[in-house]
């Protein structure tokens, strides 16, 4: 079955999306320590692999408001997944990159959406075997609710609430050949 077949309605379209994403970028100012220099003391972390480009897409954004171009990190938390095994008969995996020290350093965790939490726990537990950040502040475009952990985003781009056998997909121009946010059918009516 197509992508679009599976199709039940378009949340943002590109349009949407940049506004969003712009939006998101202001609020991640707002956090800034005026007394202190953002580009040493921030960091943005992508996880893999819609949130990557996210994170690329918000530095340039904060870089045109404000002149101050933030680190970004890359990272893959599937082997901390605590299902992994479960959900995945042999794991990808891809690759993690910060080429930035994040000990004491405030991070933005950057992914696409938000389901029962697990993918966030587990970047939490990466970030922690790389170094001791002052804080991680999770921003996500979709919070479709039925989080199984204790975890809420900080930034949000739009709550979706989502019942099973629905699906939320980002898809971003870098590697789908558009952006936008749909709700979909997922396969067979399950789950992702």
């Amino acid at each position: 079955m197509s992508f679009e077949e599976t199709i039940k309605a378009q949340l943002l379209d590109e349009d949407d999306l940049g506004r969003m994403l712009s939006r998101m970028a202001m609020q991640i100012i707002e956090y800034f320590d005026p007394e202190q220099d953002p580009a040493t003391t921030f960091g943005l972390i992508g996880m893999q692999r819609r949130g990557v480009f996210l994170a690329r897409r918000l530095r340039d954004l904060i870089a045109d408001e404000e002149g101050i171009e933030l680190p970004v990190g890359v990272l893959d938390a599937n082997m901390y997944r605590d299902d992994f095994r479960v959900r995945m008969r042999q794991p990808e995996i891809r690759m993690t990159d910060i080429l930035f020290d994040i000990n004491e350093r405030h991070l933005i965790l950057v992914d696409d959406v938000l389901y029962t939490g697990r993918t966030i726990r587990a970047a939490l537990d990466a970030l922690m075997d790389i170094g001791r950040p002052a804080s991680v502040r999770c921003l996500v475009i979709v919070d479709r609710g039925l989080q199984e952990l204790p975890i809420k985003p900080d930034i949000v781009g739009r709550s979706v609430p989502t019942i099973p056998g629905e699906e939320v997909r980002v898809r971003l121009a870098e590697i789908d050949e558009r952006d936008g946010v749909w709700l979909v059918n997922g396969p067979n009516g399950s789950e992702q």
